[in-house]
C-alpha cells in the first residue's frame, strides 16, 4: 500500500503544500480543490487512498492562500505546472471541482500536452471560456450536482455539448459539492473515467 506524503515545493517562493503517493511513473491523479476546500478534503473524503487502492499515483495540492500554502500572488497555471516538473510528472488526469474547474479548463486550453483527462465538478468560468470549450480534451468527465446552487446544472450540459467525446454524469439530488455528498457514487465513476485514460 502507498503511504500519502506530505511535501512542499517551491514555487516563485511560496512553499505549496502536496499529499503524494505513488512513483508517477503511470499518469496520476492531480486534485485541485474548491473555494472552501483544501488537498487535506481529499484525504478526510477517502479519495486518495481510494485511488491509491485501485493502483494510481495520485497527487493533491494547496493552491496559493488555502490549506497549508501561505497566500502568494502566483498564477495558479505556473503553480500546476511547477509542482508537475518538480514531480517528475509529463502528463495528469486533472480534476478540478468548483473554483479549480475554471482553473482547470482554461489550463487544459493552454497546455493541452501535460493534460491526459480532465475531471470538472460543478465548474465555474464556463461562458467567459464558451468560445474554447471546443479545445478542451475529449477525455473530459463532467459532474454535477442535480441541485447546484453555484454553478447551473445547464452548464454540464453546455461542456458536454461543446467538447467532443467528453461524459455528463448528473448526481441525483446532490447540491454543488455533489462529490462530498455521494461519496459511493464519486469514486466509482472516477475510477470508472480513470482507467478509461490510463491504460
Amino acid at each position: 500500500m502507498n503511504l500519502i506524503q506530505k511535501k512542499t515545493i517551491n514555487v516563485e517562493g511560496c512553499p505549496i503544500n502536496i499529499l503524494v503517493a505513488g512513483d508517477f511513473s503511470s499518469t496520476p491523479l492531480l486534485f485541485l480543490h474548491g473555494k472552501a476546500f483544501q488537498a487535506k478534503t481529499w484525504q478526510e473524503l477517502g479519495t486518495l487512498q481510494t485511488t491509491i487502492d485501485a493502483g494510481f499515483s495520485t497527487l493533491a495540492l494547496d493552491l496559493p492562500g488555502f490549506g497549508k500554502t501561505p497566500q502568494a500572488d502566483i498564477n495558479p497555471e505556473v503553480v500546476i505546472s511547477e509542482v508537475m516538473q518538480a514531480e517528475k510528472i509529463k502528463k495528469a488526469i486533472i480534476i478540478a471541482p468548483s473554483m479549480s474547474g475554471k482553473i482547470g479548463l482554461e489550463y487544459s486550453i493552454k497546455y493541452p500536452q501535460k493534460v491526459a483527462g480532465l475531471v470538472l465538478i460543478g465548474s465555474i468560468g464556463i461562458e467567459e471560456n464558451r468560445a474554447r470549450l471546443h479545445d478542451l480534451p475529449g477525455n473530459t468527465l463532467i459532474l454535477w450536482g442535480e441541485n447546484d446552487q453555484i454553478s447551473d446544472p445547464a452548464n454540464g450540459k453546455l461542456l458536454e455539448e461543446k467538447i467532443e467525446g467528453s461524459k455528463l454524469v448528473v448526481f441525483k439530488g446532490a447540491n454543488h459539492p455533489c462529490y462530498l455528498e455521494q461519496p459511493e457514487l464519486w469514486h466509482q465513476t472516477l475510477l470508472n473515467f480513470a482507467k478509461t485514460v490510463v491504460h
